[in-house]
């Protein structure tokens, strides 16, 4: 199921990137490519840690039928994929994410297409949490911290209130882009 969900969510990723290449385009070229490339680098990680996932299920099928060999292979292998998988969905995915996030709510600010505060709120967040993520890049956090959570709330719920405010408000038609 959770290899699902990403799949799910890797797709969606992609097709927002798609939508607002447009949209950012009409302001600056560059930022548009360098946002849309940011965010097509992030989904091929996403998509990467859901063939680690994948792996892991299959090692973990395999110790169970291998029950009575030595185990310590499973257990190295597993912990080897769980690791990667880490890395790959807490800094390869969410670096250039981040990276995107911070050219897009810069757009958004300069073009005015949504509120300044929501789009200050946007740069604030996507900077908090590419702090999370050099912090745990270096070893300074672990994933599963009361630190590394903190610093991503902000764009976890920045990304809910703006999916709620266009949905209701939508961009800022007034705008001559």
């Amino acid at each position: 199921m959770a290899a699902l969900f990403q799949l799910a969510m890797a797709t969606v990723y992609v097709c927002i990137a798609v939508l607002l290449y447009p949209t950012i385009k009409k302001y600056n070229v560059r930022l548009a490519l360098a946002y849309f490339g940011f965010r097509i680098i992030g989904a091929a990680f996403l998509f990467i840690g859901i063939i680690s996932l994948l792996l892991l299920l299959f090692i973990s099928q395999r110790f169970v039928i291998e029950a009575q060999q030595d185990l310590s292979f499973f257990q190295t292998i597993a912990e080897l994929l769980r690791v990667s998988r880490d890395w790959i969905n807490h800094i390869g995915m969410i670096l250039p994410w981040s990276l995107g996030g911070l050219i897009l709510f810069y757009s958004f600010y300069r073009m005015k297409l949504i509120p300044k505060w929501l789009s200050f709120w946007g740069l604030v967040g996507y900077t908090s949490t590419l702090l999370a993520t050099f912090l745990l890049m270096f070893d300074i956090i672990q994933i599963v911290t009361p630190i590394y959570f903190i610093l991503n709330i902000p764009t976890a719920l920045l990304e809910l209130v703006l999916a709620v405010y266009l949905i209701i408000k939508g961009f800022n038609t007034n705008v001559v882009i």
